[in-house]
């Protein structure tokens, strides 16, 4: 992933703009991590993963709350 300083985004904040169109670009303020800037393409395609994540780990814990006696008895030797 590229890195650009936060100083050199604010001022060519246009090339900024123009590189996250290809890739995430990884923002630095005094060489620590502040921010990601991403395309609005990309971000939506994260938000989908991310919650179809939540819905997984959501049907998961509903599952074992309601089975987990039974798991683990068929798991059981």
């Amino acid at each position: 992933m590229k890195t650009m300083q936060a100083a050199v985004a604010r001022r060519r904040f246009g090339k900024l703009i123009d590189d996250v169109a290809a890739a995430p670009v990884r923002i630095q303020r005094h060489g620590r991590d502040v921010a990601v800037m991403m395309s609005t393409e990309q971000f939506e395609r994260c938000l989908k993963w991310m919650t179809k994540q939540d819905l997984v780990v959501r049907y998961h814990d509903e599952s074992m709350e309601r089975y987990g006696a039974l798991y683990e008895r068929l798991g059981g030797n």
